[in-house]
């Protein structure tokens, strides 16, 4: 790619919250460095768009506002501008779709890349994996001809039950948006818009369509919106899309305190706003509040849209006025020139489904996986004087490209577990495979909401006979059992939240009948998010957590547990002992009716937990090494700071084990005898680096004393409390190593 500088706000955003330290952390943001220069929506283009509005005619406009196929709005040709072209893409870029339905292209041409899930990528805690993703993903996109990926998905995960929560990205708005960021800054350095959803205060699938949210501002505020701000400010995304729900009254695609206070008048956003699909329920409203394409499925033709004729007839009746309708055009022209969609030279061409990709998300995959237990010190697993391993469970062969209610990826690349360890084991040790258990559904609600749980004519927890005693039997004859347990693409899905958090199939009765026979017997769940396993976790020496990882999932999985690669992924979100300990559960404000009242307010996630005293069973930013991590010297620049500086902590982490591993170094604040409600403690500043067996490394993390404020709701703006703060630096929010106070004045 050509002009790879990066630019200053990318730069500034690494250094404030990606928090580059020494050398050795500076050359892990190489490929971050090598990036384009951060592009802003400015006036460069202003004459041209206005000239090709002013040769259009009032119904060329209009086509231009809505879905004119399933994935393109309306262009015109006689001018030389181009439809839009999505294409879905949380895991990848998703299959050819026709152009009238739901139904797919047949293309032959349209195999893509599966990538990790966005939950996956966040138990990263790595901002250099989110732009190797962003940007990986960008060229299959251009590969493709599209220009707008409908990603990235950076709602909060606000309840573990959520059936999108494997494509979210976390609890914490700040983790969130350090992942968000450099992931959007990679997708547009290749011409593409990413479209990033769903904006804003969508938290859950049940009832999606109608429910309404209330909440107050300062929770608004401080936990749902940092992303989407970040997004719009640093990243300078392209797109947002709108959300299905309601926020205090309004549906969020005619919302317009969100898509014009907010979005555009105080955050400056320039781009486009795109419905979710039939996500529009006005005309004239959802114009004037801020919509600029409405997208879903016709009935019978894309003119029934309500931006369609009825928008001409409006307009014709004096309803809304055509210099409106000029101002969205122009903003879709905007978007178009900034991608080189219309007169563009030298755009990205991209590559799609090659070696370089595959590996992308491996390297992604593999710094993914968490280990959450390892008593014993089975893993890595030692291979001498084994013979033969049993591999157990439908997870072992699970394929999760495709599968529930949506987006999926068609790839001709999806390494599973059994398939990575047939790969990574030398040929002498035999595996034992038996499937353990089989899915079952209620076939006749499978993706209608809250429903694909309900059991069908056989109870989806039922082991089948045949099956288990299979599973029995391979366990009793190998030396080592390897149980594939958890979720899948089905099982979590969009449009439908789970019924709570057990494990299902029969799992859990699986396992303890597998360790009966085999007491070398290791767990690894593969799930999107949070399950039951406290039985799991009590009665297993060793247990992995891995994701829905990609294509190369099950080679990463199985050079994780041969040692190839030391896990070094942290927990997105916290894990806990039941359901009612939850935030939104405690509360009983999930899943609500109509109305969606979040009483928890700020104290989403780990900060419920932490605040109220109550033990999780893996906590935020929970993950296990190989090896073990020493924290020392602990220290800040200065002892004291302003509201404009920038607060320096260092600390020095030594690998006091014996193998390379790489480590999470996290910060969160506290700030005693605050004069406001607070949390108990607020992550502020991550970095993750390698550090050699038996060395040590310093690593440097930057705090703008900014992030320490909180929103006042009377000033209506955010206000740093003077007085101490203590920063604690550890390994997750219940493991602090280190502390140090500085005074704000």
């Amino acid at each position: 790619m050509k002009n790879k500088i990066i630019a200053l706000s990318l730069f500034s955003m690494l250094l404030f919250a990606g928090n580059q330290a020494n050398s050795q952390t500076t050359k892990s943001m190489n490929l971050l460095n090598a990036a384009k220069p951060v592009k802003s929506l400015g006036s460069q283009f202003d004459a041209k768009i206005d000239k090709l509005v002013a040769q259009m005619t009032l119904e060329e406009k209009i086509g231009m506002l809505h879905g004119n196929s399933m994935f393109a709005n309306g262009g015109v040709k006689r001018l030389g501008i181009p439809e839009l072209k999505m294409a879905d893409g949380p895991l990848g870029v998703r299959e050819e779709i026709s152009r009238n339905n739901w139904s797919a292209a047949g293309w032959t041409n349209d195999f893509a890349t599966y990538y990790p899930a966005s939950g996956a990528l966040a138990a990263t805690w790595n901002a250099k994996m989110a732009y190797t993703f962003g940007n990986s993903v960008g060229q299959e996109l251009r590969a493709r001809g599209k220009d707008m990926l409908l990603s990235p998905a950076i709602n909060i995960v606000r309840t573990p039950l959520g059936g999108r929560t494997y494509e979210y990205m976390s609890e914490d708005p700040f983790l969130n948006k350090k992942i968000a960021v450099p992931l959007i800054v990679g997708l547009q350095n290749n011409d593409v818009m990413a479209c990033v959803k769903h904006f804003a205060a969508n938290n859950q699938e049940t009832n999606r369509d109608i429910y309404d949210v209330q909440m107050d501002e300062r929770t608004l505020r401080e936990i749902y919106l940092p992303a989407f701000e970040a997004a719009v400010k640093e990243a300078k995304a392209y797109s947002i899309m709108g959300a299905y729900n309601k926020f205090r009254g309004d549906y969020l695609c005619e919302n317009d305190y969100m898509l014009n206070s907010i979005l555009r008048n105080e955050w400056g956003f320039k781009g486009v706003v795109v419905s979710d699909w039939a996500a529009v329920h006005s005309t004239v409203k959802t114009l004037k509040n801020g919509l600029d394409i409405e997208m879903g499925t016709p009935t019978k033709k894309f003119n029934e849209f309500l931006l369609a004729d009825k928008l001409i007839a409006a307009v014709k009746a004096g309803e809304i006025s055509e210099a409106e309708i000029d101002k969205h055009v122009q903003r879709i022209l905007g978007v178009l020139f900034q991608v080189k969609a219309i007169d563009g030279k030298d755009r990205v061409k991209g590559s799609i489904a090659n070696e370089a990709h595959y590996q992308d998300a491996y390297k992604i995959a593999s710094e993914a996986i968490v280990l959450l237990k390892n008593d014993k010190n089975v893993l890595p697993l030692k291979l001498n004087g084994i013979k033969s391993i049993a591999v157990i469970g439908n997870n072992a062969t699970k394929k999760n490209a495709l599968g529930g209610f949506g987006a999926g990826v068609k790839t001709n690349r999806e390494i599973t577990p059994l398939e990575g360890l047939k790969n990574r084991l030398p040929a002498s040790i035999k595996i034992n495979y038996a499937e353990g258990y089989l899915e079952r559904y209620d076939k006749k609600n499978k993706g209608k909401l809250g429903d694909i749980t309900l059991n069908g004519p056989v109870p989806i927890d039922q082991l089948d006979p045949a099956k288990l005693q299979e599973a029995i039997d391979v366990a009793k004859n190998s030396d080592i059992a390897i149980v594939f347990a958890g979720s899948n693409r089905d099982y979590e899905t969009e449009a439908s939240d789970r019924r709570n958090l057990n494990l299902p199939f029969g799992q859990e009765e699986l396992i303890n009948k597998v360790r009966a026979v085999n007491p070398n017997t290791i767990v690894v769940v593969i799930a999107g998010a949070p399950f039951d396993i406290v039985d799991l976790s009590q009665k297993s020496s060793t247990l992995v957590w891995s994701w829905f990882n990609g294509s190369e999932g099950g080679n990463a999985l199985a050079d994780v547990l041969l040692g190839k690669i030391n896990p070094s992924g942290k927990l997105p979100w916290t894990m806990p002992k039941k359901i009612e300990d939850s935030p939104a559960h405690a509360t009983n404000s999930f899943p609500g009716g109509k109305t969606v009242e979040y009483k928890e307010g700020i104290l989403v996630g780990y900060r419920w937990f932490d605040t109220k005293k109550i033990e999780p069973l893996y906590p935020f930013g929970y993950g296990l090494s190989y090896t073990t991590f020493a924290f020392d010297n602990a220290t800040t620049d200065h002892k004291s700071y302003a509201e404009n500086e920038i607060i320096t902590v260092s600390v020095t982490i030594k690998n006091t084990g014996k193998v390379d591993g790489k480590e999470v170094v996290q910060l969160y604040a506290s700030k005693s005898n605050s004069k406001i409600t607070r949390a108990n403690q607020e992550l502020k500043g991550f970095e993750k680096v390698l550090v050699k067996a038996g060395q040590s490394a310093t690593i440097t993390l930057k705090v703008p004393v900014q992030e320490l404020a909180y929103y006042n709701v009377d000033t209506k703006k955010w206000t740093v409390e003077q007085g101490d703060y203590s920063l604690k630096l550890g390994s997750s929010s219940r493991d602090i190593k280190k502390e140090v106070v500085v005074t704000i004045k």
